[in-house]
């Protein structure tokens, strides 16, 4: 991969002081070089983009039956979702989606949906479908554009049915629907959001896959010499690349409908993008990044259990007379230029013979080297990682042969049809090992230390895994491809990518839930094995199971150990301060680590809980329950949607028998029945330890009232829903306002509800807790942000770079606290002119200044100025001042002038970085605040002007 110019990088984040792991170990403000490289501005290093997908600020009114087909029939009302949900009994679903008003998932977590049937899966699923298409809200011609794109049978005996729609052989990208029917054919589950109408045609497409491929590249500011490998084949027009890449023709749910489009892979920068075929603009973007005989240990060099090298065979992995590390399961090389080329001296033959047996020569490099911690390098020698490069890839290759098998193995089943890593399939994993190692002078730079990483595109594109060295001071200056903790966590990165899918194969963990348990399960796998094989001390006593013990020297790079049980006061368990000592629950989301919601810190609940139900099960049961659970998962899951996912799980194969004791394993660690989270990007989700009520509890209803509150006046249109929907309450327990502002939700279960959300289009969202009981009643009072995209309110002009389609001025008024404007520094600053959509007498403007766009905090404005104008033309004065340092959240700004406006012209002036002198000569000047000014979000409040 070739290294990006300084001058091509749009986001640098500042070096982190101390250890930095990518793709599953530690959380990186600052991440190290991934697939794709980068060339690092001094003393920090490349951003990787958020993901982006241009679906999320869809919202489709299906629920509240203003979507509808083609053929004039309602699409998924709202009374033919609560008839569906209420057949389904107290442990039913019906959740549906709000970008495409058809169902999300629909399933049981005490039954089936269908009973016993020796008919084709296939015709199982699509008649249940048939047979309940308007609720699904798909018309005629949706319902025939559906083809089987897999039909995989895992070892349990069930079937996961993975259905795309199609248009002229051209695949709707991340909608269609998945089914997963039981061995006896039994509908377990469907799930996928399908799109309610298809066009008749494709459409124009004018971009080629070259040039799409091209814009996708430079959306993440990289760089690419990849040629043309194949000729555009098929409907899809597919070409591949010399990168191992590919383009293919897809289409893509807008506002507008179906749009042509291009998705591409990129393995030189490591993404995942669907372009737009007409426009070449970017609709979607996903980071795909989140070792004959030989000589080995089962653990890391030194631990007390599986810590010395042994001599065993490499037969099963490597082919006869091998002359490199290269077979069936796994590539491995030392890519220590990291040009993710196997160069000249950077394979790995056999020492003599067939042998690949090289003894780990062990380093004093400081106080941190011991016999139970080996240090494998000295990071104060250049060029000293040599000593032991092919020992170290030699264990890699171990490693991974072994993880290959143990997870292929009954009863976790990742095999060949789930989609594991096989070049017989074109997709072993490509290991590179001291990565990175000579890029300064025979040492690694910062880029290329203390990290580990896994990238894993599609099934049948090969994953890459990088391994490097460490140089921590205070830690064990070793190799993460020595120890068996790293190389299985970053392993099952690929196992959940893999499995956790959308009905076209592509992974959907990239919400901050879905990205937590990634972490969680990659954990958990990880010590679910060394403990299963004694590798790993495990007694009744709580603290001892620690991720990062051998390159921390005995400590562990979590915040406390797996095993912690809730309300341990065990010193071995202390907890974090605002999360409190002991094990962790749903409530200590975002609570763990100091800066908020962090999908690592995050992760530990979900490994924990994982611990739990181990105890609970055993680690077979618990390994069959948690892999099945994957299977089952729907798109983007949320902590709530797994725990269903598993118990789901138990009732294909347990027949239900552990659905108490699994339910009672949740409830102790928060994720009771009426535990609530909007979805899965919501980062404050709300605990709750309850059981299932009883099937026969009567049920309540919920009415009220909802008012504009800057004019009291009733508001229309407004719909209230219960959030939480992964328990399974929400999509029928919904409701929009009448003209007089009244709502009535019927068929309630009686109980603490933490999360109902009024929210409309143009107005703010408001979150209340209500306890529903008889005659409950709530009403609300919401407010119109006039400068909210929602409600019409437009970017009419602005200076400086365009960022979008992610940090473009768009995002200033999005309604978003955790998207916003990002742009460059500049002498005068930058400014945007936003229309309001009517002329307004102006109550309150609140301006969020902070950072955005994996900024550092010294990239929030600074200095600001306010104009006003009723006309676009003639601009009168209304606030100029300073944010406070350290202010990162909506901060009201008093108008001198806000009577009759509908053009506001928003300047950022300044950083607060260079505010604080960061910037000033003499300075390092390494914060993002000396290039890049940004703010989140602007919000206008008050009354129209008659």
């Amino acid at each position: 991969m070739k290294a990006l110019p300084v001058s091509t990088l749009r986001r640098v984040a500042t070096a982190a002081t101390g250890v930095v792991l990518l793709a599953g170990l530690l959380p990186a403000t600052a991440q190290a070089a991934p697939v794709g490289g980068g060339t690092p501005v001094a003393g920090s290093e490349t951003k990787r983009r958020a993901d982006f997908d241009s679906r999320s600020g869809l919202r489709a009114a299906g629920a509240g039956g203003a979507l509808t087909m083609r053929d004039g029939a309602p699409a998924a009302s709202a009374e033919r979702v609560r008839n569906l949900r209420g057949s389904l009994g107290v442990q039913g679903i019906v959740d549906i989606d709000e970008s495409t008003g058809t169902p999300r998932r629909v399933t049981r977590l005490d039954g089936f949906l269908t009973g016993p049937s020796k008919r084709k899966p296939v015709s199982i699923a699509l008649d249940y479908l048939r047979a309940h298409r308007e609720t699904f809200g798909l018309d005629a011609a949706a319902l025939a554009s559906f083809v089987l794109r897999q039909d995989y049978v895992d070892i349990a005996g069930t079937h996961h049915l993975s259905l795309v729609q199609q248009v002229n052989g051209v695949p709707v990208f991340g909608n269609g629907f998945k089914a997963h029917v039981s061995r006896n054919g039994r509908l377990i589950q469907i799930d996928g959001s399908p799109v309610a109408t298809v066009p008749g045609a494709v459409g124009p497409v004018k971009l080629t896959a070259q040039a799409a491929r091209a814009e996708a590249v430079k959306d993440v500011f990289g760089t690419s010499s990849a040629t043309v490998g194949t000729t555009p084949g098929g409907a899809t027009r597919t070409t591949r690349f010399s990168d191992r890449g590919q383009a293919d023709l897809a289409l893509f749910l807008t506002a507008a409908g179906l749009r042509p489009a291009w998705r591409t892979v990129v393995l030189d920068t490591g993404y995942l993008h669907v372009v737009d075929a007409a426009t070449g603009e970017v609709l979607f973007r996903q980071d795909l990044v989140d070792a004959h005989s030989a000589d080995v240990w089962d653990n890391y060099p030194g631990a007390k259990r599986g810590g010395k090298q042994v001599t065993v065979k490499l037969d099963k992995w490597l082919p006869k007379a091998a002359t490199r590390l290269e077979g069936n399961v796994a590539h491995v090389y030392s890519d220590v230029n990291d040009d993710d080329v196997a160069n000249a001296g950077e394979e790995v033959g056999p020492s003599a013979g067939r042998s690949f047996r090289f003894p780990l020569r062990p380093f004093d490099a400081g106080d941190n080297c011991s016999a139970r911690y080996v240090c494998s390098w000295n990071p104060s020698t250049p060029d000293s990682w040599k000593v032991n490069r092919e020992q170290n890839a030699v264990q890699v290759m171990y490693f991974l042969g072994t993880w290959h098998d143990h997870l292929e193995a009954a009863p976790i089943g990742f095999t060949r049809p789930a989609g594991n890593f096989e070049a017989v399939d074109g997709d072993a994993v490509q290991a590179q090992t001291d990565d990175g190692a000579d890029t300064a002078d025979g040492l690694p730079d910062d880029r290329h230390a203390n990290n580990a990483n896994m990238f894993t595109p599609p099934d049948g594109i090969a994953p890459t895994m990088q391994m490097f060295l460490w140089n921590v001071p205070a830690f064990t200056a070793g190799n993460s491809g020595d120890s068996a903790e790293i190389v299985y966590h970053e392993y099952t990165h690929g196992l959940s990518s893999r499995l956790v899918v959308d009905a076209g194969g592509n992974h959907t963990l990239t919400s901050p839930q879905s990205q937590a348990m990634g972490e969680g399960w990659s954990d958990w796998y990880a010590f679910d094995y060394l403990v299963a094989q004694s590798l790993q001390k495990e007694t009744a006593a709580a603290g001892e199971l620690k991720v990062g013990e051998y390159i921390t020297g005995g400590d562990t790079i979590r915040s406390q150990p797996t095993d912690c049980p809730v309300g341990s006061t065990s010193t071995a368990c202390p907890g974090t301060t605002a999360a409190g000592r002991g094990g962790y629950t749903y409530g200590d989301y975002g609570k763990i680590s100091p800066r908020g919601a962090e999908i690592h810190a995050d992760g530990e609940i979900w490994a924990q809980i994982l611990w739990d139900l181990r105890q609970a099960v055993g680690s077979r049961t618990a390994q069959s329950l948690v892999t099945r659970a994957m299977e089952l998962s729907p798109s983007q899951p949320s902590f709530l949607d797994e725990r269903n996912s598993i118990l789901q799980a138990d009732l294909v194969v347990n027949g239900g028998k552990l659905n108490k004791k699994i339910w009672e394993v949740f409830a102790r660690r928060g994720l009771g029945y009426f535990a609530a989270t909007i979805d899965a990007g919501d980062t404050q989700p709300v605990e709750d330890f309850s059981m299932p009520p009883a099937s026969g509890t009567p049920r309540a209803t919920l009415t009220g009232r909802v008012a504009d509150e800057d004019s009291g006046a009733p508001v229309a249109g407004i719909r209230v829903s219960f959030s939480g929907h992964d328990s399974g309450f929400a999509s029928d327990h919904v409701a929009v306002t009448d003209k007089d502002g009244a709502y009535r939700i019927t068929g309630i279960l009686p109980g603490t509800y933490p999360k109902i959300v009024a929210q409309g289009s143009g107005y703010d969202p408001v979150v209340k807790t209500i306890t529903v009981r008889a005659g409950a009643k709530l009403d609300w009072q919401v407010r119109r942000n006039w400068a909210s995209a929602s409600g019409g309110g437009t970017v009419a002009s602005f200076t400086g770079p365009d960022y979008a389609p992610a940090c473009g001025p768009a995002g200033l008024i999005d309604q978003s606290q955790s998207t916003g404007w990002g742009s460059d520094v500049a002498a005068g600053g930058q400014q945007v002119v936003v229309r309001l959509p009517a002329r307004v007498a102006i109550a309150e403007l609140v301006i969020n200044p902070s950072a955005t766009c994996g900024d550092d905090p010294s990239s929030a404005t600074g200095g600001y100025r306010v104009e006003v104008s009723a006309d676009g033309t003639t601009w009168r004065p209304a606030a100029t001042g300073t944010f406070t340092p350290g202010t990162a959240a909506p901060t009201p700004v008093a108008l001198d002038d806000g009577a009759g406006v509908e053009y506001i012209r928003y300047s950022m002036l300044t950083s607060q970085g260079q505010d604080a002198g960061l910037c000033d000569p003499g300075q390092p000047g390494d914060v993002t605040g000396c290039a890049f000014l940004d703010s989140t979000e602007l919000a206008v409040y008050g009354n129209k002007v008659q």
